[in-house]
């Protein structure tokens, strides 16, 4: 489930729709979480749809660590890639956002922690270095991801978090103390689907 505090607006006609903040959402902020709602394909049961769901899903999913393609139901499949994401991914089926994201702002993500296959696009940011994404980038971007991560789990109980009622108390008790410092956080290597 996405953010409560977000819309669907047209940016422009190279990236179509995207996701927008309508208010400020500060940084550790959990933008999206992986719901009962959302909906999980293995690949036998994407092998067996007809074409036009299976552009459905080439369009509108992410493969997970376990090579299953999983479809947001709702306004999280409309977030769009970028190279400086203000959102990453966890190893916990949540999003946060690694900075603060301003009104009007597009939220984000690095599609290249999405388990892409062959197919490799360029970034439209021409203020990063890493310029094309590949299937690999996991591999060697995790340690800066993580980093940010980490920089991003020091807010998490200090700012607004309108979708904690989604995280069972357990996760809860675990984020408060990747956020303390009392237990290590989990890579977001964790999501790296090695059967790529």
């Amino acid at each position: 489930m996405i953010h409560p505090n977000t819309e669907i607006r047209f940016i422009n006609e190279e990236v179509g729709y995207g996701v927008v903040a309508k208010e400020l959402i500060a940084k550790g902020t959990i933008t999206w979480v992986l719901d009962k709602f959302d909906r999980e394909f293995t690949p036998d049961q994407y092998d067996a749809l007809e074409p036009i769901y299976k552009n459905i899903l080439k369009t509108y999913a992410y493969k997970n660590n376990l090579g299953n393609i999983v479809l947001c139901w709702d306004n999280g499949r409309f977030i769009n890639h970028s190279l400086n994401a203000n959102c990453f991914t966890t190893a916990y089926n949540f999003e946060l956002a690694v900075r603060d994201i301003q009104p009007g702002e597009q939220l984000t993500n690095d599609y290249s922690y999405f388990n892409i296959d062959t197919s490799l696009f360029r970034g439209i940011d021409k203020r990063i270095k890493r310029k094309i994404v590949y299937p690999d980038d996991t591999l060697k971007c995790y340690k800066s991801w993580d980093k940010k991560l980490i920089k991003a789990f020091k807010y998490i109980s200090k700012v607004k978090q309108p979708l904690i009622g989604l995280l069972d108390e357990e996760l809860w008790q675990l984020v408060v103390q990747i956020e303390k410092g009392t237990k290590e956080m989990e890579s977001i290597l964790e999501n790296y689907n090695y059967r790529i």
